[in-house]
């Protein structure tokens, strides 16, 4: 028996009966021969983390743009406390960490530079629209590269969880529902505590009666949270929180949407973004053969779509990368005169 096999047993015999076993796993669109040492679900963590899509998020909005401090979070700290919260929850429900790992490290490798003004602003554009969670699974089906092939062949759980970690529809495993859950109350709070940082809001601005049931700081908000969730997911088939608990966290978004999100303030170079990108799509779309090779070639010609092709490669930028090409696209050089 080697590793794998003993960790799988391990798991057989220790998790819940509603966790999702590797060794019970609905599989690979192409069949891969097997890792002595990891589980099917660990290997598609290590895939996630050392792809290039991953790496990029560490230079892409989460709310502020190019903001004037270290401290604030980005795309790729959101996704550390997304997937720090999930293991939290799954390991007191003895539910597959790793999986869940896998999911929340995936969950948003489709998102756009310059944040969810960038998501607005593509999914305007397309004739078909755009969709962060379907972009993710697109960037692990497709837009990554692994061993010279496209695509990082991920499980079909770990598949689901990305595509359906926001929106109406309900992964099929426990630990998809909660990296699903696990992401709203990352944002919520890390957005807050960096609207508070940057003076956007004040703490005595938040409805005392959310405060009161959630908490009076950004720690205790957040464990307040997750020990709900916890205690009222025990030996059921589905991840949930309280009704009062659901309650609060769910005005205290909207609260989130109504001044932070659509503060002037925070949003504040919002219309250079979108100018950015609408530029950058309108030059890409009238000149496809600009853009890297890595894009189209293998590309089924059948298919082949100059607005899918262009949204691939903008949503895939990071915001200093977009702006570098916006410069060197549309501004003028001292060398061009």
């Amino acid at each position: 028996m080697n590793i794998r096999e003993e960790y799988e047993l391990f798991e057989e015999k220790y998790l819940s009966a509603y966790a999702t076993k590797s060794k019970h796993t609905k599989g690979r669109n192409k069949i891969e021969q097997q890792c002595e040492v990891r589980t099917v679900f660990q290997r598609d963590r290590d895939r996630i983390l050392h792809s290039k899509a991953f790496r990029r998020l560490k230079h892409k909005t989460q709310v502020f743009l190019a903001p004037e401090g270290d401290h604030y979070r980005t795309r790729l700290t959101h996704t550390l406390e997304v997937s720090q919260i999930s293991r939290t929850i799954a390991r007191a429900l003895r539910l597959n960490e790793d999986l869940t790992e896998a999911i929340a490290l995936g969950h948003d490798l489709g998102h756009t530079p310059f944040g969810h003004n960038g998501e607005k602003t593509l999914d305007r554009l397309l004739d078909t629209g755009f969709k962060h969670n379907e972009q993710s699974l697109r960037v692990v089906d497709i837009l990554e590269m692994r061993n010279g092939k496209r695509g990082l062949n991920l499980t079909a759980e770990v598949r689901n969880g990305i595509l359906n970690h926001t929106g109406n529809n309900k992964p099929f495993t426990m630990e998809g529902q909660i990296v699903k859950i696990s992401d709203r109350i990352a944002y919520i709070n890390h957005d807050i505590d960096d609207a508070i940082r940057a003076g956007i809001i004040t703490l005595d601005q938040i409805p005392k009666e959310y405060i009161a049931v959630l908490g009076e700081t950004h720690g205790a908000r957040i464990n307040n949270m997750i020990l709900d969730i916890i205690n009222n997911s025990k030996n059921k088939n589905e991840i949930m929180m309280s009704e009062e608990i659901k309650d609060k966290t769910d005005k205290l978004r909207t609260f989130l949407f109504d001044n932070i999100y659509f503060n002037p303030t925070a949003k504040s170079e919002d219309k250079k973004s979108k100018y950015i990108l609408e530029n950058l799509f309108k030059y890409y779309l009238k000149n496809i053969e600009k853009i890297p090779n890595l894009y189209i070639e293998d590309m089924d010609n059948k298919n082949f779509n100059k607005q899918e092709l262009v949204k691939d490669y903008i949503a895939g930028m990071t915001d200093r990368y977009a702006i570098k090409l916006f410069k060197e696209i549309y501004l003028p050089s001292p060398w061009d005169k």
